[in-house]
């Protein structure tokens, strides 16, 4: 029935963003026309959170060992946004995308629904 996900990152510099998703986060991509690039994610699972605000959306990348991916992500230029925080559901930290926005990290530690 359901056979992927679809997500969007909205971006005041596209290209950048795209390329840093390419090089330094070594997404694989294919070319969707015109150099529109749809990248690969890893194995995703999805979770539902009660909220009393308004409804949203959240995006995080999942990571086996976060100070070693922040570590090999700085070493090909990101800048960490936000350094690590431990919470009752894992370790997050987050990077700064070439267009400005945020890009949230965590190692859970929780069971993953992916694996």
């Amino acid at each position: 029935m359901i056979t992927g996900a679809h997500v969007i990152l909205y971006s005041k510099d596209a290209a950048a963003d795209r390329e840093f998703l390419r090089n330094v986060l070594d997404l694989g991509n294919v070319d969707a026309g015109d150099g529109w690039l749809i990248f690969r994610l890893p194995p995703t699972e999805l979770a539902v959170h009660p909220t009393e605000g308004t409804p949203q959306q959240e995006f995080y990348l999942m990571c086996d060992d976060l100070a070693e991916t922040v570590r090999q992500l700085t070493a090909k230029g990101a800048e960490v946004e936000s350094e690590a925080t431990t919470a009752s559901w894992g370790t997050r930290a987050s990077i700064r995308l070439p267009s400005g926005s945020v890009l949230p990290l965590y190692q859970p530690r929780h069971p993953t629904a992916h694996g």
